[in-house]
């Protein structure tokens, strides 16, 4: 489990430049400016969130924790921030948008046109108003670390897995035997409209079949479909925001996918204010290395309206459920509040170009 949260792509160059890209800038602060009236609220796509930062999409959380996806989702609908549902979850999105109304929804859309509209309509039955496409992920991959630990998905049966079972029994009671107790063999529930694959399995795989034929016309198939707001996510480049603005999309989220599919790609914060500059009037996002609060302002001052972290929130789940959550979104909120005031800004949306700067070397 924890490979498949810590992983990174071959070498794990990108994960590792995700975070350092952050190092390359640093803060001209203001003084003696009145900030005692500072907030960190923000508003998306018409709804009024708590903070400028969210719950990023990643699968398998109801495997960390029981009932994970559910409780990452209550934590963020308790704090007003937005959570996003990665359509690798393993609990329906049905019973997630009813304990948590507000959540976002990522897709990995089918190839097939009526499966598309199959996926969005059950969406949109329930509830869901904001679709993530997510479009980086053509083919399947298998970092070096799934190989060195074992992970694969779906898991396979092993004596190494068995013995780590038996040397870690809070998970295997806790979470394990616990979810198939009361829920069953865990599945993949939202991969399609459809029920999909179980979480074990000696023989099956992971489908991702004709996922390398997905082109800006799958983009605009699902506009077709999907009254909602439609947001695309893993775009790294100014040329693909206005593809995406053209195929009707409202918003983006500038991300290399945490450095878990190519190598070597640029990083998220490296390329955000291009894409800012070359989509104006699109709701550009941004996901890839945020740990701290001065991460999350660095980002809005080159353009984000709002980030999102995805290894922080599902690490907190696996040490703590849903308390390990609120314990991690409180850190953050609290990190960003005391740097407004540090930096003398009254709401994150006031940094800017001017207040950042590269760092001479």
């Amino acid at each position: 489990m924890y490979a498949y949260i810590a992983n990174g792509a071959e070498d794990e160059l990108s994960l590792r430049w995700n975070r350092a890209a952050f190092e390359d800038y640093e803060f001209i602060p203001r003084m003696l400016v009145d900030v005692s009236a500072r907030t960190q609220h923000i508003e998306l796509f018409g709804q009024r969130y708590a903070s400028p930062f969210g719950i990023a999409p990643v699968g398998l959380g109801a495997m960390y924790h029981f009932d994970g996806d559910v409780a990452l989702a209550r934590a963020a609908h308790a704090h007003g921030i937005p959570y996003v549902l990665s359509g690798a979850s393993l609990t329906r999105l049905e019973k997630v948008a009813a304990a948590a109304p507000g959540i976002w929804f990522q897709a990995y859309l089918p190839g097939d046109p009526r499966e598309v509209q199959r996926l969005l309509d059950r969406a949109a039955a329930a509830g869901i108003a904001n679709l993530v496409i997510t479009v980086d992920i053509p083919v399947s991959v298998s970092p070096d670390r799934y190989a060195r630990f074992g992970f694969s998905s779906p898991l396979r049966p092993s004596l190494d897995m068995l013995w780590q079972g038996v040397t870690h029994p809070r998970w295997t009671i806790g979470t394990f035997l616990r979810t198939l107790a009361q829920h069953g063999m865990p599945h993949l529930e939202n991969w399609r409209a459809d029920r999909g694959n179980p979480v074990l399995s000696s023989t099956l795989q992971k489908d991702v079949r004709n996922r390398d034929n997905f082109t800006w016309d799958h983009i605009r198939v699902a506009r077709s479909h999907w009254q909602g707001r439609l947001i695309i996510k893993g775009i790294m480049c100014g040329a693909d925001a206005v593809q995406a603005r053209e195929a009707g999309a409202d918003g983006i989220i500038v991300s290399n996918h945490g450095g878990r599919q190519a190598d070597s790609v640029a990083t998220p914060l490296s390329v955000l204010a291009e894409v800012v500059e070359a989509a104006p009037g699109l709701v550009v996002m941004m996901d890839g290395g945020i740990r701290r609060g001065a991460d999350v302002l660095k980002a809005l001052a080159l353009g984000a309206r709002c980030v999102f972290a995805g290894r922080p929130f599902n690490l907190a789940l696996a040490a703590a459920g849903q308390p390990g959550v609120e314990t991690a979104i409180a850190l953050l909120r609290d990190e960003l509040q005391r740097n407004l005031a540090l930096l003398g800004l009254n709401h994150p949306y006031e940094i800017g170009p001017t207040r950042l700067r590269r760092r001479a070397r």
